[in-house]
Order: C-alpha cells, then structure tokens, then sequence
C-alpha cells in the first residue's frame, strides 16, 4: 500500500487513506456474507440429494449450461465447491482480523476519534437556545 511507503502529510490525506482501509474492511465484510449465503446453498442441495438413490439422474449448471447427471457423480463435486468455499471463508476471515488490526494502529497512531452522528446533533442542540428537541408527529388519526 503506498500509504506505508510515504506518510500522509495533511488530515485530508490522513482520512483519505482511512476511509480507503474502512472501505476495504466494508468489501471483506460484504464478499465473507456472500460467500456464507453460497454454503448455506451448497449445504441445502447436498442434504436434499445425499439420501436419494445415487444412480438417479439430477441435473447441474455448469458454466450456464444445464447438464444431467448422475447423484453419484454431483455429490462429490458439490461437497468439493462447499469445502473450497469454507476455506476462501477462512482465509478472508484471516485478511480481515489483519485489516482490522491495521485499522486500530493506524487509528491509535493518528489519534482518530470516530464521532457518531447523534452526539453531533446532540451538542449544536445543546449550543442554540430554543431548538426543537424530539420527534415531530402527525396528528392521531392521520395514517391516510
């Protein structure tokens, strides 16, 4: 990453290089959901086809071409791409506990403080006398 090489000089690029790794962390977090949804799918089909007869005919997409085949001849690849899955899991879960903890130094080195939106408005309300507090709501009734 070119950030280790040459040291951010200003905040701007301090944050830049941080909402990049924040971002990152974002797209692991997003690919490992993806990815967990593809096993749950994978898990759901063998279990449907283990406990049928293995010479029973069944049908795979391959490459966006339906094939038939023979339970006996599917299961085993099914389980296969299942196991690679889980792995690719394992490994992304490994980039993203290395992200997170590249993240926490980069955030202890830069003194950055993450303020969350309601603590903003909480203290400009606090600021200005006579500003609106709560939630604004229609009459009862009005649902139409």
């Amino acid at each position: 990453m070119a950030a280790k090489a040459e040291e951010p000089i200003n905040e701007q690029a301090v944050a830049n290089v941080y909402s990049a790794m924040r971002s990152e962390i974002t797209q692991i977090y997003s690919k490992i959901t993806e990815l967990e949804m593809e096993v749950s799918e994978h898990s759901l089909v063998v279990n449907a086809i283990q406990p049928l007869d293995p010479a029973r005919r069944c049908y795979r997409m391959i490459g966006g071409v339906l094939v038939e085949r023979t339970i006996k001849e599917v299961l085993p690849a099914v389980q296969r791409n299942k196991e690679g899955i889980e792995e690719v899991i394992a490994r992304l879960n490994e980039a993203l506990e290395k992200k997170k903890k590249e993240i926490s130094d980069f955030e202890a080195k830069y003194k950055i403080r993450i303020r969350k939106p309601d603590a903003d408005v909480k203290e400009e309300s606090g600021r200005k006398e006579g500003s609106a507090q709560g939630v604004l709501v229609g009459p009862v009734g009005s649902n139409e």
